[in-house]
């Protein structure tokens, strides 16, 4: 798995600038100036020692508490409160999944981020994740200082969806599309033309500095589209608009 987009100077070439502006539009120069509190979830304690081992390492991260299963999850995100939850999706008693709905569905303000954690880059569960409310999907063979860089990018209110994760999210809902839940295409007629170009993009899985090469705009006019987009979408970050933009049919897989 390759994680996107790396912070900007960090301990190993990361890096946690404060004012950075984040892809999906705000400025992340609120963040608190504390260390990011991180809960492992995994029911392999091996898996679990490892990662904490790897994430207190890290400066500007620290490891709050663990579970091993999503029951412990829940109950640990609730007494705990951390900023970004590391979520193993296959577990016994309860799955991620299922823990992740619970969590985000809490009375947690600003709920935790969830970054999904998998040993299959084939997981049929990817879109399913996202839909949950995952800001972002990486692999337990991700390199460790990728994985680092992920917990800080979903931290800062990004979504943190490689090529790959995006192919694979294409690729689910074409398989299985699930139109009970599609969004109303109504929503629709309150997107700009422009807009429904720049949602376009983030479904083929765009930066904003990609998108502004290819439809001749600054980043920071699309910027500003991205987050119209998440504002009249009600999307809480780029995954829910990519996962809207192929439910409502503004982007069709195989097509750019």
């Amino acid at each position: 798995m390759t994680a996107s987009a790396p912070h900007g100077p960090r301990a190993g070439g990361r890096s946690s600038a404060p004012g950075r502006t984040s892809e999906a539009g705000g400025d992340t120069a609120s963040r608190p100036a504390r260390d990011i509190r991180v809960l492992i979830v995994d029911d392999e304690a091996l898996v679990r020692a490892g990662f904490k081992v790897l994430v207190d390492s890290a400066p500007g991260l620290s490891v709050v508490g663990e579970a091993g299963d999503g029951v412990q999850a829940v109950r640990q995100a609730r007494a705990l409160k951390p900023d970004v939850v590391l979520m193993d999706i296959r577990m016994r008693v309860m799955s991620g999944l299922e823990a992740t709905k619970v969590i985000l569905d809490g009375d947690q303000d600003p709920p935790p981020r969830i970054l999904m954690v998998t040993t299959f880059d084939e997981d049929e569960h990817v879109f399913e994740a996202l839909r949950s409310g995952a800001s972002g999907f990486v692999l337990k063979d991700t390199p460790p200082e990728k994985l680092l860089d992920a917990i800080t990018i979903v931290a800062t209110g990004e979504a943190l969806l490689a090529p790959a994760v995006t192919r694979r999210l294409i690729a689910e809902f074409t398989r299985q599309p699930r139109a009970a839940a599609r969004p109303a295409r109504d929503v629709l007629a309150y997107l700009t033309e422009r807009e429904l170009d720049v949602l376009q993009q983030v479904a083929a899985g765009e930066s904003n500095t990609e998108i502004a090469a290819a439809l001749s705009l600054s980043v920071a006019t699309v910027k500003t589209h991205v987050s119209r987009l998440l504002d009249k979408l009600g999307c809480r970050d780029r995954a829910q608009l990519v996962v809207a933009a192929y439910e409502t049919g503004v982007a069709i897989p195989g097509q750019r």
